[in-house]
């Protein structure tokens, strides 16, 4: 079995030396399955500037496609990483639950968001015209539509980057639903 070792800072270019000594800097750490992106001379830079890319959603709302695209995706990586990203950006652990589980209660337009990022992560993309719809009525936009494919693919990348690496998780455990 192929083992992804987590690259320490001295193991990576110079390029990537300094990403690091960002991250280090904002987040207080490197992330593992960062870190590992760092093995590559261009992915680590790539990523951040797909990630960090401006978009119409709030960090609230990318927070909680983050969740439930990792949790289609099997992603205990990074549903534990967005679990503490969510409750710092204003979600209580329960509501983080209840987005993971795809049925929002407490925020109706929330809700129209996750079910839909939910159904273009499990059907690849082919939503129902329904679903898309519904988001629309909720007070999205076409716009809204483009940009939340592209948060999903952003997601769905890093999901796929941790069930290849397998490397630990850095963050607290979120709970097994």
């Amino acid at each position: 079995m192929t083992h992804f070792q987590v690259p320490a800072r001295d193991e990576v270019s110079a390029e990537n030396q300094e990403i690091f000594d960002n991250l280090k800097k904002g987040l207080g750490m490197v992330p593992n399955l960062y870190a590992v992106m760092a093995l590559s001379e261009t992915a680590l830079k790539n990523y951040l500037t797909f990630q960090n890319a401006k978009t119409a959603f709030s960090n609230k709302e990318k927070q909680a496609v983050n969740l439930i695209v990792s949790q289609v995706n099997d992603c205990h990586y990074c549903q534990s990483a967005h679990t503490l990203l969510a409750t710092m950006n204003g979600f209580t652990e329960e509501q983080t639950l209840e987005i993971r589980k795809g049925d929002v209660s407490f925020d109706h337009k929330l809700n129209v968001l996750v079910q839909l990022a939910k159904e273009i992560t499990v059907k690849k993309g082919f939503a129902s015209d329904e679903s898309i719809e519904a988001f629309i009525n909720a007070g999205y936009t076409k716009a809204h539509v483009v940009e939340l494919v592209l948060l999903v693919a952003e997601k769905t990348a890093m999901n796929y980057l941790h069930a290849v690496t397998k490397v630990e998780i850095d963050f607290p455990l979120a709970k097994v639903i």
